[in-house]
């Protein structure tokens, strides 16, 4: 990570700018089950192996808003930040939704994804806040094609504005 990005607030991301890729992280079935429950879908194609195994991928795969909701943790990996060390007297970011989202490939269970991000914008809104925009890739090791590929907006909200 570039040092004129500010880790505590993100402040500097200018367009164009390459933020890098994530570690890989491991999509296993317990982490997938653990999703299921927390957002009540029991759907087998992802928490039951016997049966995903009748199915045309042969094994479970992750839910696709698993694979969104690795975003943020995705991105602290990139920089190189550490989202449990934010000061709110020094203003916070938060999800702001997307542009364009698409789920293109499946994440098998227990392959290994990660996340490569691109500043795509960033502009002030009538708040006082910056929104940022970036192009978010996560991808599958060994696979050609991401598993999602989006526009994600974040908004920084300054300490002003807390």
């Amino acid at each position: 990570m570039n040092n004129s990005v500010n880790e505590r607030t993100f402040q500097g991301f200018t367009p164009g700018r390459d933020l890098g890729a994530s570690d890989w992280v491991t999509v296993t079935q317990e982490m997938i089950n653990s999703f299921g429950a927390a957002t009540l879908d029991h759907d087998p194609m992802h928490i039951d192996s016997a049966w995903a195994a009748q199915g045309p991928f042969g094994d479970t795969i992750a839910f696709g808003f698993l694979t969104m909701s690795l975003l943020t943790h995705l991105l602290h990996q990139a920089m190189g930040t550490d989202s449990s060390r934010y000061d709110p007297s020094m203003g916070y970011y938060l999800n702001y939704g997307f542009d364009r989202l698409r789920l293109i490939a499946p994440v098998p269970v227990n392959s290994r994804v990660r996340g490569t991000f691109r500043v795509l914008d960033v502009r002030p809104d009538a708040g006082s806040r910056t929104i940022v925009k970036f192009i978010a890739e996560v991808e599958v090791e060994g696979q050609g094609r991401p598993a999602m590929a989006a526009e994600w907006l974040t908004v920084w909200v300054p300490p002003a504005a807390v």
